[in-house]
């Protein structure tokens, strides 16, 4: 089993700044990947950022340029540095980790980007 919390949410003005935290705990060996995606009412979940266990990054078109994922691997952490946020960030974000093939949510952590 692996729990995912998430934390760093919360209302930004367009073009600030936020950084999400995932700290991962239980059995976290042999996490394959972890990632950050995002959910606003009435729309599927999408893909923001991904990391694999190679060092391999994704990114969302959307988010390119603007967004950076990390890892702190002695800390068990994901984070996501959110930068040049537009209204249409908003939404809320999960973290996910997959682990032998068994996929893993986080609870969600809301940001809305609004003046």
């Amino acid at each position: 089993q692996v729990q995912l919390v998430e934390s760093g949410g919360g209302l930004v003005q367009p073009g600030g700044s936020l950084r999400l935290s995932c700290a991962a705990s239980g059995s976290i060996f042999s996490i394959y990947s972890m990632g950050w995606y995002r959910q606003t009412p009435g729309k599927e979940r999408e893909l923001v950022a991904r990391a694999v266990s190679g060092g391999s990054t994704t990114y969302a078109d959307s988010v390119k340029g603007r967004f950076t994922i990390s890892k702190d691997n002695a800390k068990n952490a994901l984070f996501l540095q959110m930068n040049s946020l537009k209204p249409e960030d908003t939404a809320v974000y999960y973290c996910r980790a997959i682990k032998l093939g068994r996929v893993y949510w986080g609870q969600g952590t809301q940001v809305t980007v609004s003046s």
